[in-house]
C-alpha cells in the first residue's frame, strides 16, 4: 500500500543514516591474476624446463620498453600516476546504488517537510560521503537549480574523464607490450642468425628469442588489459552513484515531490536494482 502524506511526514522524523563508502581489496581481481600465473607456471613446471623460461634481457625489453613507449603518449603528470592507476585496479570502492537511492529519498523527504536548510542538521552524517556532502552544500548555499545541475554535471564529467584517461594508459600498455615482445624476438633472431657457425646454439638461441614474445603476451593479455577493464567497470559504478546524486540534488533544489524523485532514480537504476520506497 502506498504511503500517505502523513506517513511521508513521519518518515522525515527518522534519523538520516548515511553509509560510508568503503575501499577494499578486490579479491576477485587478485585471485584471477594469481590463478593465471599459477596456471602458466604449472604448465612450465610440467614441461620440466623451468630455467629456460627466465631471461633478464627479455624481461627488461618488455617491461621497461612498455613503460617508456606508453609514456610517449601521455604527459609527465599522467605517467607519474601509473602506479596509482594500477593500485586503483586492485582496489574498489564498495558502492550500492540501491542504498544510495534510498538515502537520497530519505533526504528528499526531510527537505520536503523542513526545507533545504534541514540539510545543515545532518551534516555529521553527510561527512561520511564527501561527494554527497559537497552536493548538499551546493543546495543549501542557495544556488539556483540550473547552477546545481551544472556544477554536479561538471563533477560527473570530470570523474568520467579522469577514469577514462587512467584506463586508456593501461589499454595503451596492453597494446604496446606484445609489440615490444615482438621487437625483442627480432633482436634475438638477428643475433642468432649472426652466429650460425655453431649449429648447437641455434635451438637455445631461438628459445631465448621467443621468450620476449611470451613475456609481452602475458603482460598485455593477462595483466594490463584485464586491469583496464576492471578500472572501467569501477568507473561506471562510481559514475552511476554520481548520477543519482545529481538527479536527487537537482530535484531537491526544485522542491519536487519525493515520489517524482523515486521515479527519476528508478529510471537510471538497472531493472534488478530498482527500489520501491513508497510502496
Amino acid at each position: 500500500m502506498a504511503k500517505t502524506d502523513n506517513e511521508m511526514n513521519n518518515q522525515a522524523d527518522i534519523n538520516i543514516r548515511i553509509v560510508k563508502p568503503k575501499v577494499s581489496l578486490d579479491f576477485n581481481t587478485v585471485f584471477g591474476l594469481v590463478l593465471t600465473f599459477v596456471l602458466i607456471a604449472g604448465a612450465i613446471f610440467i614441461g620440466r624446463s623451468n630455467a629456460n623460461f627466465f631471461n633478464i634481457p627479455s624481461v627488461m625489453i618488455v617491461i621497461l620498453g612498455t613503460m617508456t613507449v606508453t609514456s610517449i603518449s601521455y604527459t609527465w603528470e599522467e605517467v607519474k600516476s601509473a602506479g596509482r592507476i594500477l593500485g586503483q585496479s586492485l582496489f574498489r570502492k564498495k558502492l550500492d546504488p540501491q542504498i544510495m537511492a534510498r538515502q537520497l529519498l530519505d533526504i528528499s523527504v526531510l527537505t520536503k517537510k523542513k526545507g533545504v536548510l534541514a540539510l545543515a542538521g545532518i551534516d555529521g552524517e553527510l561527512k561520511k560521503d564527501k561527494h554527497l556532502r559537497k552536493a548538499a552544500m551546493i543546495v543549501t548555499d542557495g544556488y539556483s537549480t540550473d547552477d546545481v545541475e551544472r556544477v554536479l554535471a561538471q563533477e560527473l564529467d570530470a570523474l568520467v574523464e579522469r577514469h577514462r584517461r587512467s584506463a586508456s594508459i593501461l589499454r595503451r600498455g596492453a597494446e604496446v607490450a606484445p609489440a615490444m615482445g615482438l621487437i625483442g624476438t627480432l633482436i634475438g633472431l638477428v643475433q642468432m642468425l649472426a652466429d650460425l657457425e655453431n649449429p648447437e646454439t641455434i635451438g637455445p638461441s631461438m628459445a631465448v628469442a621467443l621468450l620476449t614474445t611470451f613475456y609481452g603476451a602475458i603482460l598485455g593479455t593477462a595483466v594490463l588489459a584485464p586491469m583496464a577493464a576492471k578500472l572501467e567497470r569501477n568507473s561506471n559504478d562510481e559514475a552511476m552513484i554520481h548520477t543519482l546524486v545529481l538527479i536527487a540534488m537537482t530535484s531537491i533544489s526544485r522542491q519536487d515531490n519525493p515520489r517524482r524523485l523515486e521515479m527519476l532514480l528508478n529510471s537510471e537504476l538497472p531493472p534488478n536494482h530498482r527500489i520501491r520506497y513508497f510502496d
